[in-house]
């Protein structure tokens, strides 16, 4: 694999624009890539579900989702973390308490505690999901729950950090935070596919520009910060493109030599 890359891609930010979608120039950037013999693979805080069309559309079978805790080489499942239901109950009654609504997802579906709340309304609805988000409190009951979401402004979630010992929180949205298995990142899971790929770290790429992929844009030498990234992805990586909307996945493949 000495001539092979192995380049993954964030989504939201990265593949898509603002508008969720990806730019003409980027898909035919990806399927060149895939045509020059490299391995394209998608690492995404998203579930498999939200990004089955991207896929199809792209010829992607290699995965990171849920920011590590779903990985998928070659359209099979190699690792799973889902959070335990002990810890569900638990910030499901305190999250019932504050008023906070919580998503929870698993490979194939996101389910929501409360629909109606307009923090549920604004955060799913940044995603532009392709589906109408189903009501269901107790989904996690007979689900292996691989992330959650935890809807609540920008600090309210330091009433739930200490609380866990199994989990981490991740803001992504205004009214959004991932709930995380800890020890779970896009990082890891990179390490595990390279490892069992037999890919040296020197020949891995990684595109970004969110909180969840500092550790993976540090992880890879060979790292490309969006131009709309946050601060610290542009810190820490080895290259800083320009913004999604401006070309910016195109013009950082040529900045890495990779077409």
């Amino acid at each position: 694999m000495t001539d092979k890359k192995l380049i993954f891609f964030d989504i939201d930010g990265t593949l898509y624009n603002t508008s969720k979608e990806v730019p003409e120039d980027a898909r035919n950037a990806v399927i060149q890539l895939r045509e020059q013999g490299h391995i394209v693979a998608i690492a995404t805080g998203r579930g498999p579900f939200m990004f089955k069309e991207l896929r199809e559309m792209l010829g992607i079978e290699t995965y990171i989702s849920y920011n590590g805790q779903y990985i998928v080489y070659e359209g099979q499942v190699i690792y799973e973390n889902p959070i335990s239901n002990e810890t569900l109950d638990a910030l499901t009654k305190q999250a019932h308490k504050n008023d906070h609504p919580i998503a929870y997802c698993d490979e194939n579906d996101l389910r929501v505690s409360t629909r109606e709340h307009k923090h549920v309304q604004s955060g799913i609805g940044s995603l532009k999901l392709n589906f109408e988000v189903t009501e269901d409190q107790a989904y996690y009951h007979n689900n292996d729950i691989h992330q959650a979401l935890l809807f609540c402004t920008d600090g309210e979630e330091e009433a739930y950090e200490n609380n866990y010992d199994d989990v981490y929180f991740l803001r992504w949205h205004e009214f959004a935070t991932d709930v995380i298995p800890k020890g779970g990142s896009k990082a890891k899971g990179i390490e595990m596919l390279i490892e069992k790929m037999g890919v040296d770290l020197e020949q891995v790429y990684a595109f970004g520009d969110g909180p969840n992929d500092v550790e993976m844009l540090s992880l890879v030498k060979n790292s490309v910060a969006m131009g709309n990234a946050v601060d610290e992805a542009k810190r820490v990586s080895r290259y800083q493109t320009r913004h999604v909307d401006d070309n910016g996945l195109v013009e950082g493949l040529k900045m890495a030599g990779l077409i």
